[in-house]
Protein backbone atom coordinates (compact mmCIF):
# COMPACT_ATOMS: atom_id res chain seq x y z
CA UNK A 1 0.00 0.00 0.00
CA UNK A 2 2.75 2.48 0.48
CA UNK A 3 4.64 1.83 -2.80
CA UNK A 4 1.49 1.90 -3.96
CA UNK A 5 0.75 5.43 -2.91
CA UNK A 6 3.94 6.69 -3.23
CA UNK A 7 3.48 5.52 -7.11
CA UNK A 8 0.68 7.40 -6.86
CA UNK A 9 1.92 10.44 -5.64
CA UNK A 10 5.16 10.69 -8.49
CA UNK A 11 2.31 10.08 -10.95
CA UNK A 12 0.15 13.61 -9.67
CA UNK A 13 3.58 15.61 -9.56
CA UNK A 14 4.63 14.68 -12.88
CA UNK A 15 7.39 12.43 -12.17
CA UNK A 16 6.61 9.38 -13.75
CA UNK A 17 3.68 9.21 -16.88
CA UNK A 18 2.68 6.26 -15.58
CA UNK A 19 1.56 3.92 -12.14
CA UNK A 20 3.74 0.89 -13.33
CA UNK A 21 1.87 -1.40 -10.89
CA UNK A 22 -0.80 -1.21 -13.13
CA UNK A 23 0.40 -3.39 -15.55
CA UNK A 24 1.78 -6.05 -12.65
CA UNK A 25 -0.19 -8.69 -12.71
CA UNK A 26 -0.82 -10.22 -8.82
CA UNK A 27 -3.23 -10.02 -6.54
CA UNK A 28 -2.89 -10.47 -2.47
CA UNK A 29 -3.33 -14.13 -1.54
CA UNK A 30 -6.07 -14.90 0.42
CA UNK A 31 -6.27 -14.64 3.84
CA UNK A 32 -8.44 -16.88 6.51
CA UNK A 33 -9.51 -14.47 9.14
CA UNK A 34 -11.58 -17.08 11.23
CA UNK A 35 -10.75 -17.47 15.31
CA UNK A 36 -8.08 -20.45 15.53
CA UNK A 37 -9.58 -22.05 18.05
CA UNK A 38 -7.22 -24.08 18.98
CA UNK A 39 -5.65 -21.12 20.76
CA UNK A 40 -9.43 -20.21 22.28
CA UNK A 41 -9.56 -21.17 26.30
CA UNK A 42 -12.52 -22.80 27.47
CA UNK A 43 -14.17 -21.61 30.72
CA UNK A 44 -12.52 -23.44 33.72
CA UNK A 45 -9.34 -22.45 32.42
CA UNK A 46 -10.08 -18.89 31.90
CA UNK A 47 -11.74 -19.44 35.86
CA UNK A 48 -7.99 -21.18 36.38
CA UNK A 49 -6.17 -18.35 34.76
CA UNK A 50 -8.04 -15.78 36.49
CA UNK A 51 -7.58 -16.91 39.78
CA UNK A 52 -3.83 -17.32 39.21
CA UNK A 53 -3.72 -13.80 38.60
CA UNK A 54 -5.08 -13.06 41.55
CA UNK A 55 -2.70 -14.88 43.31
CA UNK A 56 0.02 -12.29 42.14
CA UNK A 57 -0.51 -9.88 45.31
CA UNK A 58 -1.24 -6.39 44.65
CA UNK A 59 -1.03 -5.79 40.98
CA UNK A 60 -2.91 -9.60 40.22
CA UNK A 61 -5.44 -8.11 42.36
CA UNK A 62 -6.07 -5.22 41.13
CA UNK A 63 -6.05 -6.62 37.49
CA UNK A 64 -8.09 -9.48 37.63
CA UNK A 65 -11.23 -7.91 36.82
CA UNK A 66 -10.07 -6.70 34.01
CA UNK A 67 -9.09 -9.78 32.61
CA UNK A 68 -12.71 -10.54 33.67
CA UNK A 69 -14.03 -7.98 31.33
CA UNK A 70 -12.06 -9.30 28.47
CA UNK A 71 -13.47 -12.41 29.12
CA UNK A 72 -16.88 -11.80 30.55
CA UNK A 73 -18.44 -8.62 28.74
CA UNK A 74 -15.98 -9.76 25.42
CA UNK A 75 -14.68 -5.96 25.94
CA UNK A 76 -11.25 -4.64 23.91
CA UNK A 77 -8.68 -3.61 26.45
CA UNK A 78 -8.53 -0.29 25.01
CA UNK A 79 -12.06 0.26 26.05
CA UNK A 80 -11.13 -1.40 29.09
CA UNK A 81 -8.83 0.97 29.94
CA UNK A 82 -11.41 3.57 29.26
CA UNK A 83 -13.98 2.29 31.40
CA UNK A 84 -14.67 4.56 34.41
CA UNK A 85 -17.40 4.22 37.47
CA UNK A 86 -19.92 6.67 35.79
CA UNK A 87 -20.38 3.64 33.43
CA UNK A 88 -21.15 0.74 36.00
CA UNK A 89 -24.37 -0.21 36.73
CA UNK A 90 -23.65 -2.84 39.24
CA UNK A 91 -26.33 -4.37 41.66
CA UNK A 92 -25.91 -5.90 44.38
CA UNK A 93 -27.16 -9.07 42.78
CA UNK A 94 -27.96 -9.95 39.52
CA UNK A 95 -26.58 -8.83 35.98
CA UNK A 96 -25.12 -5.52 35.56
CA UNK A 97 -24.66 -2.72 32.44
CA UNK A 98 -21.72 -1.14 30.91
CA UNK A 99 -22.75 1.94 28.91
CA UNK A 100 -19.22 1.87 26.76
CA UNK A 101 -18.22 5.40 25.52
CA UNK A 102 -15.02 5.66 24.74
CA UNK A 103 -11.49 3.58 24.13
CA UNK A 104 -7.71 4.65 25.00
CA UNK A 105 -5.99 2.46 22.24
CA UNK A 106 -2.53 2.50 22.39
CA UNK A 107 -0.22 4.24 19.11
CA UNK A 108 3.22 5.03 21.01
CA UNK A 109 4.35 8.24 21.85
CA UNK A 110 6.28 9.38 18.35
CA UNK A 111 2.29 9.46 17.21
CA UNK A 112 0.61 11.71 19.55
CA UNK A 113 0.66 15.14 20.10
CA UNK A 114 1.19 15.64 23.65
CA UNK A 115 3.90 12.85 24.03
CA UNK A 116 1.48 9.85 25.42
CA UNK A 117 1.37 6.30 24.60
CA UNK A 118 -2.17 6.12 23.90
CA UNK A 119 -5.10 8.55 22.41
CA UNK A 120 -8.58 9.33 23.77
CA UNK A 121 -10.77 7.84 21.13
CA UNK A 122 -14.14 6.42 20.49
CA UNK A 123 -15.61 3.01 20.06
CA UNK A 124 -13.90 1.12 17.54
CA UNK A 125 -15.59 1.64 13.88
CA UNK A 126 -18.67 4.12 15.47
CA UNK A 127 -19.39 7.89 15.78
CA UNK A 128 -16.89 9.98 17.44
CA UNK A 129 -19.54 9.78 20.45
CA UNK A 130 -21.96 6.87 19.99
CA UNK A 131 -22.35 4.36 22.96
CA UNK A 132 -22.62 0.61 23.60
CA UNK A 133 -24.39 -1.00 25.93
CA UNK A 134 -23.05 -4.45 27.66
CA UNK A 135 -24.96 -6.22 30.04
CA UNK A 136 -22.54 -8.26 32.35
CA UNK A 137 -22.98 -11.22 34.25
CA UNK A 138 -23.21 -11.64 38.14
CA UNK A 139 -19.72 -12.65 38.46
CA UNK A 140 -17.88 -9.90 36.62
CA UNK A 141 -20.65 -7.37 38.49
CA UNK A 142 -19.35 -8.78 41.71
CA UNK A 143 -15.62 -8.68 40.24
CA UNK A 144 -16.69 -4.74 39.78
CA UNK A 145 -18.38 -4.03 42.78
CA UNK A 146 -15.39 -5.95 45.13
CA UNK A 147 -12.61 -3.78 42.84
CA UNK A 148 -13.79 -0.21 43.48
CA UNK A 149 -14.68 -1.50 47.50
CA UNK A 150 -10.78 -1.97 47.61
CA UNK A 151 -9.14 0.16 45.06
CA UNK A 152 -11.36 3.36 44.62
CA UNK A 153 -10.93 4.82 41.21
CA UNK A 154 -7.91 6.97 39.71
CA UNK A 155 -8.09 10.73 39.83
CA UNK A 156 -10.22 11.03 36.24
CA UNK A 157 -12.62 7.89 37.53
CA UNK A 158 -11.28 5.29 35.27
CA UNK A 159 -11.71 2.02 36.78
CA UNK A 160 -8.40 0.28 36.28
CA UNK A 161 -5.01 2.49 36.16
CA UNK A 162 -1.69 1.39 35.78
CA UNK A 163 0.97 1.86 39.01
CA UNK A 164 1.47 5.75 38.39
CA UNK A 165 -1.46 6.11 37.91
CA UNK A 166 -1.57 6.45 33.98
CA UNK A 167 -3.39 4.06 31.49
CA UNK A 168 -2.62 0.35 31.84
CA UNK A 169 -0.20 -0.46 29.30
CA UNK A 170 -0.43 -4.06 27.49
CA UNK A 171 3.47 -4.36 28.37
CA UNK A 172 2.07 -4.72 32.77
CA UNK A 173 -1.23 -6.50 32.10
CA UNK A 174 0.62 -9.03 29.71
CA UNK A 175 3.35 -9.26 31.75
CA UNK A 176 0.57 -10.43 35.03
CA UNK A 177 -0.89 -12.73 32.03
CA UNK A 178 1.96 -14.48 31.30
CA UNK A 179 2.98 -15.27 35.16
CA UNK A 180 -0.54 -16.32 35.25
CA UNK A 181 -0.11 -18.95 32.66
CA UNK A 182 3.19 -20.44 33.93
CA UNK A 183 1.44 -20.54 37.77
CA UNK A 184 -1.24 -22.35 36.05
CA UNK A 185 0.72 -24.43 33.76
CA UNK A 186 -1.69 -23.28 30.54
CA UNK A 187 -0.28 -25.87 27.25
CA UNK A 188 1.29 -23.56 24.80
CA UNK A 189 0.26 -21.85 22.85
CA UNK A 190 -3.15 -21.92 24.44
CA UNK A 191 -4.36 -18.41 25.51
CA UNK A 192 -0.94 -16.92 24.83
CA UNK A 193 -2.15 -13.85 24.61
CA UNK A 194 -5.32 -12.13 26.99
CA UNK A 195 -6.84 -11.01 23.71
CA UNK A 196 -7.66 -14.52 23.11
CA UNK A 197 -10.57 -14.06 26.18
CA UNK A 198 -12.21 -12.03 24.21
CA UNK A 199 -12.67 -14.55 21.37
CA UNK A 200 -13.22 -17.47 24.33
CA UNK A 201 -16.13 -15.18 25.20
CA UNK A 202 -18.16 -14.51 22.47
CA UNK A 203 -17.58 -18.34 21.04
CA UNK A 204 -20.43 -19.79 24.15
CA UNK A 205 -22.69 -16.59 23.14
CA UNK A 206 -23.23 -18.14 19.71
CA UNK A 207 -22.97 -21.99 20.60
CA UNK A 208 -25.47 -21.00 23.04
CA UNK A 209 -28.09 -20.11 20.48
CA UNK A 210 -27.96 -15.93 21.02
CA UNK A 211 -28.79 -14.23 18.39
CA UNK A 212 -25.89 -13.16 15.95
CA UNK A 213 -27.35 -9.71 15.61
CA UNK A 214 -27.04 -9.69 19.79
CA UNK A 215 -23.91 -11.06 19.53
CA UNK A 216 -22.44 -8.57 17.38
CA UNK A 217 -23.89 -5.96 19.25
CA UNK A 218 -22.75 -6.81 22.97
CA UNK A 219 -19.01 -7.50 21.27
CA UNK A 220 -18.77 -4.22 19.48
CA UNK A 221 -18.86 -6.39 15.75
CA UNK A 222 -20.50 -5.62 12.99
CA UNK A 223 -22.81 -8.53 11.38
CA UNK A 224 -20.35 -8.91 8.29
CA UNK A 225 -17.10 -9.33 10.54
CA UNK A 226 -18.54 -11.75 13.67
CA UNK A 227 -19.57 -14.02 10.44
CA UNK A 228 -15.99 -13.63 8.62
CA UNK A 229 -14.26 -14.59 12.22
CA UNK A 230 -16.68 -17.09 13.78
CA UNK A 231 -17.72 -18.45 10.90
CA UNK A 232 -17.12 -21.93 12.18
CA UNK A 233 -19.24 -21.49 15.30
CA UNK A 234 -22.39 -20.52 13.15
CA UNK A 235 -22.13 -23.27 10.40
CA UNK A 236 -22.75 -25.13 13.48
CA UNK A 237 -25.39 -24.30 14.64
CA UNK A 238 -28.14 -25.39 11.44
CA UNK A 239 -29.00 -28.09 13.58
CA UNK A 240 -30.33 -25.95 15.91
CA UNK A 241 -31.63 -23.59 13.59
CA UNK A 242 -33.19 -26.26 12.05
CA UNK A 243 -35.06 -27.54 15.32
CA UNK A 244 -36.06 -23.49 15.82
CA UNK A 245 -37.80 -23.58 12.52
CA UNK A 246 -39.56 -26.48 12.61
CA UNK A 247 -41.30 -25.80 16.07
CA UNK A 248 -41.73 -22.62 14.93
CA UNK A 249 -43.66 -23.78 11.61
CA UNK A 250 -45.35 -26.47 13.97
CA UNK A 251 -46.58 -23.65 16.20
CA UNK A 252 -48.33 -21.76 13.84
CA UNK A 253 -50.09 -24.43 11.85
CA UNK A 254 -47.85 -24.59 8.81
CA UNK A 255 -47.29 -28.32 9.24
CA UNK A 256 -50.37 -29.90 8.53
CA UNK A 257 -50.64 -30.76 4.76
CA UNK A 258 -48.58 -32.94 3.01
CA UNK A 259 -48.59 -31.98 -0.45
CA UNK A 260 -47.35 -33.51 -4.30
CA UNK A 261 -45.76 -31.58 -7.06
CA UNK A 262 -46.76 -34.23 -9.84
CA UNK A 263 -45.49 -33.41 -13.57
CA UNK A 264 -48.22 -31.41 -15.22
CA UNK A 265 -50.23 -32.41 -18.42
CA UNK A 266 -52.32 -30.98 -20.28
CA UNK A 267 -55.27 -32.91 -18.62
CA UNK A 268 -54.28 -31.58 -14.85
CA UNK A 269 -55.63 -27.88 -16.19
CA UNK A 270 -58.50 -27.27 -14.12
CA UNK A 271 -60.45 -24.29 -12.50
CA UNK A 272 -57.68 -23.44 -10.33
CA UNK A 273 -55.47 -22.29 -13.41
CA UNK A 274 -52.39 -23.36 -14.85
CA UNK A 275 -48.84 -24.26 -12.72
CA UNK A 276 -50.98 -25.65 -9.83
CA UNK A 277 -51.29 -29.23 -8.87
CA UNK A 278 -53.63 -31.10 -7.15
CA UNK A 279 -53.32 -31.33 -3.01
CA UNK A 280 -53.21 -34.98 -1.82
CA UNK A 281 -54.19 -35.51 2.08
CA UNK A 282 -54.30 -38.58 3.45
CA UNK A 283 -55.16 -40.10 0.14
CA UNK A 284 -57.81 -37.78 -0.69
CA UNK A 285 -57.54 -35.43 -4.14
CA UNK A 286 -59.46 -32.20 -3.06
CA UNK A 287 -60.92 -30.34 -6.05
CA UNK A 288 -59.20 -26.93 -4.81
CA UNK A 289 -57.38 -25.08 -2.06
CA UNK A 290 -59.48 -22.53 0.24
CA UNK A 291 -57.67 -19.33 -0.22
CA UNK A 292 -57.15 -19.15 3.34
CA UNK A 293 -55.14 -22.41 3.07
CA UNK A 294 -52.20 -20.55 0.26
CA UNK A 295 -50.46 -19.59 3.37
CA UNK A 296 -49.72 -23.01 4.46
CA UNK A 297 -48.15 -23.77 1.31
Amino acid sequence: MVLSNALRYAVERGILKANPLARVDWSAPEKDDEVDFRYVPGPKQVAALVAAVREQRHRGEHLAPFFGCLYYAAMRPSEIADLREANCRLPAAGWGELTLGGSRPEVGSGRTDDGESFEQRGLKRRARKATRSVPIAPVVTAMLREHLSAYGTAADGRVFWAARGGRVPSTEYSAVWEAARAAAEAASPLAAVPYSLRHADVSPWISAGVDPVEVARRAGHSIAVLFRFYAKILQGQQARANQLIDEGLSREGGVILAHTWPTRTDSDQDSRGPGWDRLDTEGATPSGIAPSDLHLL
